[in-house]
């Protein structure tokens, strides 16, 4: 886990990422959310700000992820679907390989750190 690139991971949405980054990412900002929704409850301006860091956070995490699976970023509107949504996002994007070597998004992400 020390090498993992955060600002990348949560930040970018060119490349791909493994399955073991995307289910990294997707703890990290469930905890976030958590100790934010403690520390500062769910009404007023910082709540709303966090809330949208870590939906734009999402965002990025689940297109890489798609990139991986040779999908376009576009896909991550399923997850606007309540359930089926969910499911596609566990299924597809954490329990599926990604595409072996390279894909029009980039190198296989397992390759390039072996």
């Amino acid at each position: 886990m020390e090498n993992i690139d955060w600002k990348y991971l949560f930040t970018s949405v060119d490349g791909r990422i493994n399955r073991q980054l995307w289910w990294i990412g997707v703890g990290v900002l469930f905890v976030v959310w958590l100790v934010s929704g403690i520390i500062f409850g769910n009404e007023g301006l910082i709540p709303l700000t966090m809330g949208i860091l870590i939906l734009l956070a999402g965002i990025c995490l689940h297109i890489k992820r798609c990139h991986d699976r040779g999908k376009s970023g576009w896909w991550c509107l399923l997850l606007l679907l309540p359930v089926i949504g969910t499911i596609w996002a566990i299924v597809d994007l954490g329990a599926l390989e990604g595409t072996p070597g390279q894909n029009a998004y980039g190198p296989n992400p397992l390759k390039a750190h072996a």
